[in-house]
């Protein structure tokens, strides 16, 4: 697999830390969502939704803020009914410490928001929503540790989570993870790991998803995003730590159970959580980063041959 970065530029900087990305394409427009804070984990973030009809544009169309949480990490999805959603961390900052559980928000024009709800309660966090035939799956998973597994979550409606499975990974800490469903329906799930021993995993599962086999890809990945490419290979997307930070496209082999990084975008420092969508026979990704001081949203646009 080749890839070739074809452009990258800032796409917003207005808040003093902007992080934590997510990219979807709905009704002709784009859209991104993203954290505005005063740092990585400081304060009560809230979280903006941009939208632009060529990439090139961006205006904002929403700021969710809840006065009892931080609001963080946004994932966008398009729903069933042909709406959009926002799932997002929420994060309660008390005398018990910082637990983080997630809420979401829903749209039926990309401009008018609903409240904010929390829908998993602050202790686990499910991180990443994807729509499957009519229904919603994500991982959940311990925030702040102690209870070290994860668990696959299905809803109906993506207010109501109901366990799929209650212990999906539990090798180290599993945290973050982006689940996808390939042509033929197989579930395949990238997964970060925290901890002394923390290189990402893949877990693959067919209908009805109750059965995982599980691949260690040997490397660590934060922020994990994945997307299969229009001829079939799958695509990665995360921060890999070597030297430095650094936002990477990688190839996923699910056959083999391998990650190959392939292409570094322009990034350093703290960056990452990359959001994915295929556009024009290009790969669009944005992702944040501070390569250049300010902590800013980042587009780039990349060309693929598999």
């Amino acid at each position: 697999m080749n890839m070739r970065l074809v452009s990258a530029k800032r796409i917003w900087d207005e808040g003093p830390h902007n992080a934590f990305t997510d990219l979807v394409r709905w009704r002709g427009r784009f859209y991104c969502a993203f954290r505005e804070g005063t740092g990585h984990a400081e304060g009560l973030g809230v979280i903006r939704v941009i939208a632009s009809d060529d990439g090139d544009q961006w205006t904002s169309v929403g700021v969710l803020d809840d006065p009892n949480y931080d609001l963080r990490d946004a994932h966008l999805a398009v729903t069933p009914d042909d709406g959009l959603m926002v799932l997002g961390g929420a994060a309660a900052v008390d005398d018990k410490g910082r637990r983080t559980g997630s809420f979401v928000s829903f749209s039926s024009d990309g401009e008018g928001w609903g409240e904010p709800q929390i829908v998993v309660e602050p202790g686990r966090w499910l991180w990443q929503v994807t729509w499957h035939r009519g229904k919603a799956y994500g991982v959940s998973y311990a925030t702040p540790a102690g209870m070290p597994h994860s668990s696959l979550l299905v809803s109906d409606d993506g207010i109501i989570w109901t366990e799929h499975v209650p212990e999906l990974l539990s090798k180290g800490w599993p945290t973050e993870a982006t689940v996808r469903f390939g042509e033929d329906d197989t579930l395949y799930c990238l997964h970060r790991r925290d901890g002394e021993d923390n290189s990402a995993f893949l877990g693959i599962a067919r209908s009805p998803y109750t059965a995982f086999t599980w691949h260690d890809l040997g490397l660590y990945y934060g922020g994990p995003n994945l997307i299969q490419a229009p001829g079939g290979a799958w695509i990665g997307a995360g921060r890999i730590i070597e030297a430095e930070a650094r936002t990477v496209l990688t190839r996923i082999d699910v056959h083999a159970g391998t990650l190959t990084p392939v292409l570094e975008l322009p990034s350093g420092g703290d960056t990452s959580y990359p959001g994915l969508l295929w556009h024009d026979s290009l790969l669009w990704v944005s992702y944040y980063s501070s390569h250049e001081g300010k902590t800013c949203i980042y587009l780039a646009r990349v060309e693929v041959n598999a």
